[in-house]
């Protein structure tokens, strides 16, 4: 049964987002977490009180519409201080969840990957370590034993419990760093592979798995829920003309993404940074998609991978009609302006086949058109080239079989040193 909460919003500086929108996503980062929403108070003005971030009468409201409601919890669509949650739980008399602990609880439930579970544990433990002091004055009871006259007051319970804490984070970024280490020689082999790589990214669930799915037929989880994906899944994606890449599914991005979450989950987000293309998958029905456009751009911002070059996808065209999704488009500036586009819905597949063409057209491109006389001894290669290049033209002739191909470098060096006769060559592939 899930537990009751009551949804307790203040309204950000002025320029952000409206406190009914943060009211609407803290209801689904709430039932994403599997909680259940019963009731909700808004504090419309930010004039925040230092001691428990909400007025002293916003405070009591929350405390009745808790008792009303029998609720459990109470969930703050803000971060709270150590000392602000402390005393909001005392006030209220219940459990109170900030919104990094929200996220974090989401992120706990979908972790499936060891490198995930580790990722989530260590943002776990740097959230919970500067609240030890408020978890109960018990821990800081102090150690006895023997000696302790001559020792000392000896360790507290809190101080133990900080040790111990600390040594976790060291012993998690140390098993981080090594799955970091083993994503990157990944990395390398896939680069030695010749295939470019595409990251999905954008507001989470904007559809970015369920047009994985679509384009690479993964078996990529697809949920109607926040952060449905948290473990990146790389496949393998066809294009116009034998072309071919690696696409990544990344884990969503919200606004004011907790800093700890970026921190623990860099080893994941570096698959952004390392993209040749980015996908940005913006839901197009979505009534604050500008908003959550500019979240994305800062996040890309702080990552470094603003200026990767990027398509920008208007997706759910199903629920938005194009002329609606194209004006809405232009009724207000959005982060780099100027973008290439397609609006399409990776639902019913509309817009699929524009998109692989305009990734195809973005792509950088290495191939090189390679002519060459090949002998009939090394027809193999014919079947290599169809598989991993583009067969432009094909002649057989007495002294072997004159080809035309647009292939990898590599491809091309082994083209060329089987080719027979003065005709073989190779020069860069027109686009």
């Amino acid at each position: 049964m899930a537990e009751r909460a009551v949804l307790a919003c203040i309204a950000g500086p002025s320029g952000s987002w409206a406190v009914e929108d943060d009211l609407a996503e803290l209801t689904e980062l709430g039932r994403s977490a599997g909680a259940d929403p019963v009731a909700a108070v808004l504090q419309r003005h930010g004039r925040y009180d230092p001691a428990t971030l909400f007025s002293s009468g916003k405070v009591e409201e929350i405390g009745l519409a808790a008792a009303a409601a029998d609720a459990d919890m109470v969930l703050c669509n803000r971060d709270l201080s150590p000392r602000q949650q402390e005393r909001l739980e005392d006030a209220l008399g219940r459990n109170v969840i900030d919104r990094t602990r929200l996220i974090l609880d989401i992120f706990a439930t979908r972790a499936r990957s060891r490198e995930g579970r580790i990722q989530v544990e260590l943002a776990q433990w740097l959230y919970l370590l500067p609240r030890l002091g408020g978890l109960g004055r018990e821990l800081s009871r102090t150690g006895g034993g023997v000696g302790v006259g001559r020792r000392g007051p000896g360790e507290t319970k809190l101080q133990s419990d900080r040790r111990r804490v600390r040594a976790r984070i060291s012993t998690l970024q140390a098993d981080l760093a090594e799955v970091a280490a083993s994503r990157q020689v990944r990395r390398r082999g896939r680069r030695r592979g010749g295939l470019p790589l595409i990251a999905l990214v954008g507001y989470t669930n904007a559809g970015k798995s369920t047009l994985h799915r679509a384009l690479c037929a993964s078996d990529v989880l697809v949920a109607d829920a926040l952060f449905a994906t948290l473990d990146p899944t790389t496949r393998l994606l066809d294009l116009p003309g034998n072309h071919q890449a690696l696409m990544t599914d990344t884990v969503g991005f919200i606004h004011d993404l907790p800093h700890s979450l970026v921190a623990a989950f860099s080893a994941t987000l570096e698959e952004v940074c390392d993209a040749d293309l980015l996908l940005e998958v913006v839901d197009g029905s979505h009534a604050r998609r500008h908003e959550q456009r500019s979240a994305v751009e800062r996040v890309l911002g702080e990552l470094g991978a603003a200026n990767i070059p990027r398509i920008l996808i208007w997706n759910k065209s199903d629920l938005t009609p194009v002329d609606a999704a194209l004006s809405a488009a232009a009724d207000r500036p959005t982060p780099r302006v100027g973008l290439p586009e397609v609006h399409l819905s990776s639902r019913t597949g509309a817009g699929l086949d524009e998109l692989r063409a305009l990734i195809s057209l973005t792509l950088p491109d290495d191939r090189q058109e390679v002519r060459a006389l090949l002998p009939h001894a090394a027809q193999s290669l014919l079947h290599v080239i169809r598989r991993d290049g583009e067969m432009l033209s094909i002649d057989y002739e007495p002294q072997g079989v004159h080809i035309v191909a647009r292939c990898s470098p590599g491809l091309a060096a082994r083209v060329q040193r089987a080719a027979a006769g003065p005709r073989a060559g190779s020069e860069p592939a027109p686009r």
